[in-house]
């Protein structure tokens, strides 16, 4: 049917008025839209994780095993390039989801296999919890049980034994921080010490932050509050560049009905204007390499369950071959923003 005189002046006044105010809209001064601000402070630097397994019989076949960094919550990752054997490649393990590196390598003609990765990372500070908790309840349970060197009964529960715990678990984990905080010493001397053994480190009193944060671990745990280790590496605070000496780790826990908490009590111990801060937060100066203990490694490696996975490990014979014939070098740069 066809419209009507009537129908036809309402429907040009109706795109008349369409356009005036679509006319009106586009004189208007354009909106500040406000973007979403990253909470936190963030630092962006290349990482370069370098080794050579030395010492090997010419032609020998080496299994070799390098811890990888992942995009999580808390840092971004990506390949910037790679000096690797042909046939490297990166799997998964399935208990806490680490990335994994592996190549099977003959050595060349000085019994050598030299292996270089650079990442470029964006990490983020972590600051107080995060507003939803994280759903990883397959995993929380595997977070209350013992690992072999972090039990959760015995000798460590001594340091709490007749004190009374609040019933909020995160005022009960910040309670644990003080004991531990207060019982160890920030030492690398002797021997015994970096095993991540917590009765060593109670009986001791000392060690580095793999003790420091077993201990915790333990205790929290034992406590029924889920905690997880987690190592990587540190970076000065000073922007720049440099070699990094070694790992560092920290822990998290996970009160109930709440996302996980961070704690890293060995940095808190040595700096004590800090200790409030790091109850709860992290620095933006670290990377993330790997989750847990008493890890199986993909392909699964001949030896035992690996304590930690933070430097390369290498099976020759099927027997785990000897840490100081593996060389390690470890180096960072920050990107100019």
């Amino acid at each position: 049917m066809l419209p009507t005189g009537r129908n036809v002046m309402h429907l040009i006044i109706g795109l008349l008025c369409m356009v005036l105010t679509a006319e009106a809209r586009a004189s208007e001064p354009a909106r500040d839209v406000e973007k979403p601000k990253e909470k936190g402070k963030s630092r962006t630097f290349e990482f370069t994780y370098a080794a050579t397994v030395t010492g090997l019989p010419t032609e020998k076949t080496a299994r070799i095993w390098l811890p990888v960094p992942q995009t999580t919550n808390d840092q971004e990752v990506e390949i910037v390039s790679k000096d690797l054997p042909p046939d490297a490649k990166i799997e998964k393990e399935s208990k806490y989801g680490n990335k994994i590196l592996y190549l099977e390598a003959k050595a060349d003609k000085d019994g050598s296999i030299p292996l270089k990765v650079t990442y470029r990372i964006k990490r983020l500070e972590v600051v107080g919890k995060k507003k939803k908790p994280l759903d990883d309840s397959d995993r929380l349970a595997m977070f209350l049980q013992p690992d072999s060197k972090v039990p959760i009964d015995g000798k460590p529960l001594e340091l709490i034994k007749g004190k009374e715990l609040p019933m909020n678990q995160e005022a009960a984990a910040h309670v644990l921080y003080d004991v531990v905080r207060n019982h160890m010493r920030y030492s690398k001397e002797g021997t015994g010490w970096g095993q991540g053994d917590s009765v060593w480190a109670c009986d001791s009193k000392y060690g580095n932050c793999t003790d420091f944060h077993s201990l915790f671990i333990s205790l929290a745990r034992s406590q029924k509050i889920p905690a997880k280790f987690e190592i990587g590496f540190p970076l000065p605070e000073k922007r720049g560049a440099g070699e990094i000496p070694g790992y560092h780790c920290w822990a998290f826990f996970k009160p109930k009905d709440e996302s996980w908490i961070p704690v890293d009590i060995s940095e808190a111990w040595k700096n004590p204007k800090m200790q409030d801060y790091y109850f709860g937060n992290l620095t933006e100066d670290r990377v993330t390499f790997s989750t847990g203990r008493d890890i199986d490694l993909v392909p699964k490696q001949d030896g035992k369950p690996l304590n930690f996975f933070i430097y390369p490990y290498v099976e020759v014979d099927g027997k785990p071959y000897a840490a100081d014939k593996i060389q390690k070098k470890f180096n960072y740069e920050d990107v100019k923003q």
